[in-house]
């Protein structure tokens, strides 16, 4: 019988790695190798993006101006408001608006028929008064001179009477009358002189009502002729006229237009002064405050300006401030036109600057793009921004000067972390 067994040759070297001994081994390599990876791989999006398409800015180690660009309206520092004090009807514009004008020039006049009839009742009432004020007079002339003659009557009779009353006095003394008699005559003669005593004080009451009454009546004529004044001034309240020298800036009426006494139909600017109107961000309300310094160009000059009052109230999300011009305006100013200012907000100061840029519109200053050494990609990296003018962004964290960004927008880069450029 042959010999069954055989003899089994052993692998060696390279042959025993591919054995199925060999299999446990490899799987677990497999295995630790796929945790490696999943442990060390980049978890960084990427996008490519062609390198053309973007605006790149270098952080730079400078000297940060804390200022921000406003636009600002010149307007008249003095504008006096024109309302008519008589209502009426506009019958004639003198005066056209943006003329420049003198004190007292006329602008338009106003039409009112019924300060007309007012003026026409008024001189009637007055001359009704003073007709009546000389009727009176003369009837108390009249009676006046009745009680003189009634006085100088009375007078006459009481002499007569004295004289009557002396004589029975006498007859009586020497028995030639009955004493009935001589009693009688004393008796008419003190009534007269009781009568006359009495016409007397008749005449000194007459003669103080008189005058008081007289008084009176001239108080109130004059009063009536006061107030016949006051209404002819109202007439010529219908004369329009400028308060004062400058431009007239507004006249919003027409002809045949109802005006209301104390409406605002129009208004004077003094042209001796101007003053700057700015609509300021609310953001920077706090830090805004009378006396901050601006600075604005103008025909290749440098001109400045101050806060002369900040307005608390907040529309729209802006807040009003005034600037005067400190030193030498503009030439040929003119109000409404419009000058862009730079407001200092706060002294120069070391910092590391940031250009401007629009991808603050989509991170808020929280992070950005940094390019490689290379340049040939970005990544994102958090930053911290803090004041911002018109040029740069102060970086307080997150960037070193020399290191190069992407300033432009980054709406088209998604939410990657990586970007190739290409």
């Amino acid at each position: 019988m042959e010999n069954m067994d055989r003899v089994i040759e052993q692998k060696k070297g390279l042959r025993v790695a591919f054995t199925k001994k060999a299999l446990p081994f490899w799987l677990g390599a497999f295995v630790l190798v796929f945790i490696l990876w999943l442990i060390f791989r980049d978890n960084a999006k990427t996008l490519r993006v062609n390198a053309d398409s973007i605006s790149t800015g270098t952080v730079a180690r400078g000297e940060f101006n804390d200022y921000i660009r406003i636009s600002g309206q010149v307007a008249p520092i003095t504008t006096i408001q024109i309302s008519p004090l008589e209502g009426g009807v506009v019958q004639e514009i003198i005066t056209e608006e943006g003329s420049r004008v003198k004190k007292d020039d006329v602008i338009l006049i106003l039409s009112n028929e019924n300060l007309d009839l007012q003026i026409l009742n008024a001189e009637a009432d007055l001359a009704e008064k003073e007709n009546i004020l000389r009727n009176t007079m003369i009837s108390m002339e009249q009676q006046k001179l009745n009680v003189e003659q009634e006085k100088l009557q009375l007078q006459v009779e009481v002499r007569r009477c004295k004289r009557a009353y002396e004589a029975q006095k006498s007859l009586y003394a020497e028995k030639l009358v009955a004493k009935e008699a001589w009693l009688k005559a004393e008796e008419d003669y003190m009534l007269a002189t009781d009568r006359l005593k009495l016409v007397q004080h008749r005449a000194k009451q007459d003669s103080l009502y008189r005058g008081v009454e007289i008084e009176q009546m001239r108080e109130s004529l004059g009063n009536m002729r006061l107030n016949m004044q006051m209404i002819r001034k109202r007439k010529d309240n219908l004369t329009i006229k400028a308060p004062i020298d400058g431009e007239l800036g507004l006249l919003d009426v027409v002809l045949g237009q109802s005006v209301g006494s104390g409406a605002r139909i129009g208004q004077i600017n003094n042209l001796d002064s101007y003053k700057i109107e700015a609509q300021i961000d609310e953001h920077y309300i706090d830090r805004v405050n009378a006396g901050l310094a601006a600075v604005f160009e103008r025909q290749n000059e440098k001109f400045h300006a101050v806060i002369r009052k900040v307005y608390p109230e907040v529309r729209d999300g802006k807040f009003k401030a005034d600037f005067k011009f400190e030193g030498q305006q503009p030439e040929n100013i003119r109000s409404g036109q419009t000058y862009y200012l730079n407001l200092q907000l706060g002294q120069p100061e070391d910092a590391v600057l940031l250009p401007r840029g629009s991808f603050y519109q989509k991170t808020g200053g929280k992070w950005i793009y940094v390019l490689s050494d290379n340049g040939d990609k970005a990544v994102k990296r958090e930053i911290r921004i803090g004041r911002q003018n018109p040029q740069y962004y102060e970086v307080i964290e997150g960037l070193q000067p020399g290191e190069k960004v992407i300033i432009s927008g980054y709406d088209n880069f998604g939410d990657n972390d990586v970007l190739i450029l290409k």
